[in-house]
């Protein structure tokens, strides 16, 4: 009878195990299949058969296997978002949860029957533990070599463009005013902000300047673009100003998450830091506009 419960339970771990080995063969390959660097290709291909050999080892326990809805549906969003963040983010993204299956893994090791299937259970556990972070740190990436620059260009633009047009709402009523405002003061500070990472990445190896510049400038220039936008397209200013905010909101979102999974940062922490300073910024300035406004006539004069 305990014989019989133990081969159940390891039957069902098996499945689990089997599974969740056989998404991450589907997930590798259909990276390496899309992935035109020949380097990385080569590295996502023996990421794959890293996990079809570990796929193999669960399947022997099994007497079927049929894969999951999510085994054939998961790779294809993931190589949408290889496209979208490039592949070291979709790749870390994927080994996150890494830690959790070796301590299941682990766990695992005492249901073994046979010296042999402890010892390949081992090499498993290996594996999951050294040879594919090794395999990972080879998949270099410009998107990984500039991520600070770009961090660096979109941050500073959701602060000082979000403040800009703080101000501008308390001075002016015109939407179309406080758009061009945030254009013209975004283009003039994202020069600055590139001649300030050009001359930074001078003393740092293994990096372009001028890519370093280019990268900051235009994060900054595109950021600035898209929370001005709403400005032109909506006559209400205070309608305008809430849009540009959610804007901002979500640019935070997006380049906070890319740099927590680059870095394994607490995205939580860093994108509430984030927001708060945006909103403290934008408060600050408002009043600072008004209160300029109110001594100097200024909306009197700008409608």
């Amino acid at each position: 009878m305990e014989v019989s419960s133990k081969k159940n339970l390891i039957r069902t771990i098996a499945s689990e195990f089997a599974e969740d080995e056989h998404l991450d063969y589907n997930v590798y390959r259909a990276l390496a299949r899309v992935e035109r660097n020949e380097n990385r290709r080569r590295v996502l291909e023996r990421l794959a058969e890293t996990e079809q050999r570990h796929f193999h080892f669960w399947l022997k326990f099994l007497d079927g296997y049929k894969p999951s809805l999510k085994v054939k549906l998961y790779p294809l969003l993931l190589v949408l978002l290889r496209f979208l963040f490039g592949v070291t983010f979709v790749v870390k993204l994927f080994e996150a949860g890494e830690e959790h299956a070796v301590e299941k893994y682990k766990m695992a090791l005492d249901l073994m029957e046979t010296p042999e299937d402890k010892r390949a259970l081992e090499e498993i556990i290996k594996d999951e533990l050294e040879h594919e972070q090794y395999f990972v740190g080879q998949l270099d990436e410009a998107v990984v070599k500039y991520m600070s620059a770009l961090v660096l260009g979109m941050a500073d633009a959701i602060i000082e463009i979000t403040g800009t047009h703080a101000g501008a709402l308390g001075t002016t009523s015109s939407s179309i005013i406080t758009g061009v405002v945030g254009l013209v003061v975004g283009v003039s500070a994202a020069i600055s902000m590139a001649s300030a990472s050009y001359l930074q990445t001078k003393h740092e190896l293994g990096k372009s300047p001028t890519i370093a510049a280019l990268v900051t400038g235009v994060g900054y220039v595109v950021a600035a673009a898209l929370m001005s936008l709403p400005y032109f397209l909506i006559e209400n200013i205070y309608a305008a100003f809430a849009t540009s905010v959610a804007v901002s909101v979500l640019l935070a979102l997006t380049f906070t998450f890319q740099g927590s999974v680059y870095t394994g940062a607490d995205f939580r922490r860093e994108f509430a830091q984030t927001v708060a300073l945006l909103l403290g910024v934008a408060a600050l300035a408002y009043v600072m506009g008004d209160a300029l406004s109110a001594a100097f006539g200024i909306k009197s004069l700008i409608k």
